[in-house]
């Protein structure tokens, strides 16, 4: 099989877990005898090709008002304008035709299609070649692709999202076959009647994490860790504010960048005694240097890699129960669950793990368990690989049951705490 994989940025770009898996998927399906080229956008103008860990990448500069990867944040009317420009981007189509030209794939799939727009879908149908979307995200409904506005997480589209995406629906019919990350985003955006044509498929993101002994803690001092985004749907400020509030012998140390300007504000907010802003940080090094991690989004999360990671680790994870993330963590299993709509109950989790060390060595040796199928991207490959294979010759491959049922989160068992 060649395949076209698409998407909206790539190593060494890095905006979130979504560029992980892509590239596990760049590289895995290559590993398995797969001819895997890969397309995204990047700052210069053109089309540049190079060759990443023996794939092909070819980097396509972005015809829009400024590139979206960068921590400079552009005025507001700037980026109305760069957004518009996105509902349907003409000039981004020829990057597409030209690559469909040098490489002739057999299938192409797609991802974030931040910066492609649907125009992508339009001139990968003109050539009849099938179109994979997987969803990482939630752009299909929101330009800004979270969902998020005034400080909470939007329970429905607004009249802007609703104009800026108002032909996007009918143009998925294009769409062979959908692949959600998580059981939540599948049904958020299909919802919205999108992929009426498409076969459906939940297929979670996995990833690889050497096994490690459960956690010891013996200090007085508990660490508690957040890694990610900085940004106001990842509830960062949210964290700090209640952690900042506990008189408790810790420290929270945050990792990650984000747009300088919410970084200042982060900075001004936080007492150097109890809590550090650490930067960019390597995930496996971090989390080797904590007790608790904490995963505040204030947004409906589509997936939340982080919080696999960290189980894997046999760490504790403080989640909220927004979007895919219940999917990975399970109140008293592997982690505590709080809620947005009371902002207290993060405080009142963090203080729970402190002053409960059974609690919290009873979750530390559950976490990795738990979290076992999202361990396995063997798996994952073979999914990605027989959903690919089935569109190609016009089959349904794993119907989403079985793919619920192999996925379903592991029960506690009987008798334990």
């Amino acid at each position: 099989m060649k395949i076209l994989l698409l998407h909206s940025l790539y190593v060494p770009h890095v905006g979130g877990g979504a560029e992980i898996v892509v590239r596990q998927l760049a590289e895995g399906l290559q590993d398995r005898g797969c001819d895997v080229t890969v397309l995204v956008t990047g700052p210069e103008t053109g089309l540049h090709e190079e060759v990443h860990n023996g794939v092909r990448i070819y980097r396509a500069g972005l015809y829009n008002f400024y590139w979206h990867y960068t921590q400079a944040r552009a005025n507001p009317l700037l980026r109305l304008g760069w957004h518009y420009r996105d509902r349907y981007n003409r000039r981004m189509r020829q990057h597409v035709r030209e690559v469909i030209a040098r490489e002739r794939p057999d299938v192409v799939l797609c991802n974030n299609l931040t910066g492609w727009s649907i125009s992508a879908w339009d001139e990968i149908s003109a050539t009849g070649i099938p179109i994979v979307q997987v969803l990482h995200d939630l752009y299909l409904l929101c330009p800004k692709d979270t969902m998020f506005d005034k400080g909470r997480s939007c329970e429905r589209q607004c009249g802007l999202c609703s104009a800026f995406r108002q032909r996007h629906a009918a143009a998925s019919a294009q769409v062979a076959a959908v692949i959600g990350v998580s059981r939540f985003i599948l049904d958020k955006v299909s919802g919205h009647g999108y992929f009426g044509q498409a076969s459906r498929h939940l297929v979670h993101n996995a990833t690889t994490a050497s096994e490690a002994a459960p956690r010891q803690h013996h200090s007085g001092l508990l660490r508690y860790g957040y890694i990610g985004t900085l940004s106001e749907n990842k509830g960062v400020a949210w964290l700090i504010r209640q952690f900042q509030a506990l008189s408790i012998n810790a420290t929270l140390e945050i990792a990650g960048r984000g747009k300088l300007d919410y970084e200042a504000q982060l900075n001004a907010m936080v007492d150097p005694a109890k809590v550090r802003l650490v930067g960019y940080q390597d995930a496996e090094v971090f989390m080797r240097n904590i007790d608790v991690l904490v995963v505040p989004s204030l947004w409906d999360e589509p997936f939340g890699l982080v919080a696999v990671e960290a189980c894997a680790r046999h760490l504790p994870v403080i989640a909220t129960d927004m979007g895919g993330l219940p999917e990975i963590i399970q109140d008293n299993l592997n982690g505590l669950i709080c809620s947005p709509n009371d902002p207290d109950s993060l405080g009142r989790a963090m203080l729970r793990l402190y002053l409960d060390s059974g609690l919290r060595q009873h979750l530390s040796r559950q976490a990795r368990a738990s979290v076992a199928p999202f361990l396995n991207t063997e798996r994952m490959l073979d999914q990605y690989q027989s959903i690919l294979h089935a569109t190609l010759h016009g089959r349904r491959a794993y119907d989403e049951p079985e793919f619920a049922e192999h996925y379903a989160p592991q029960a506690e068992p009987a008798g334990d705490r």
